[in-house]
């Protein structure tokens, strides 16, 4: 009979339940817009392609800084021609998205091909929500 109560008292107890881990609601937006952006680029559409950026933005590639969206759009601007992009079609493998704080970093490859020859490499972004959604603050691609 004891062994009983002991297990009924066991089954009573509370249980830890493990629930999912939470998903970040921000993550579902940041690859909307991303996206959206290569969506742009592939069709040759660089208003569409830099809506993504903030108009503060910095972007470092392998040129060096550049700081602000009509610069950053300025240095893209010379593959947009005739409805394409002539260095391919764009493709994002999204790594990891990390928060800190109210910002979002993502860690991603980008990819392109059917241009002149593929490429790929990585790019970190930082995110950050402004009353126009998640833009991109900052961009170090190489």
């Amino acid at each position: 009979m004891r062994g009983l109560m002991i297990a009924a008292a066991f089954a009573l107890s509370p249980v830890a339940v493990h629930a999912a881990p939470i998903v970040d609601p921000a993550e579902a937006a940041i690859r909307a817009v991303m996206l959206e952006s290569a969506q742009g680029w592939n069709a040759g559409d660089l208003d569409r392609f830099m809506a993504i950026y903030a108009p503060d933005a910095v972007f470092v590639g392998s040129k060096g800084l550049i700081q602000g969206k009509p610069a950053i759009a300025d240095s893209y601007r010379k593959s947009f021609a005739g409805g394409a992009n002539s260095r391919g079609q764009l493709r994002f493998d999204f790594l990891h998205l990390k928060r800190i704080g109210d910002r979002r970093i993502l860690f991603a490859r980008w990819n392109l091909s059917g241009g002149a020859k593929a490429e790929s490499g990585m790019t970190t972004l930082v995110f950050e929500r402004r009353a126009n959604g998640w833009k991109i603050v900052s961009d170090h691609s190489s």
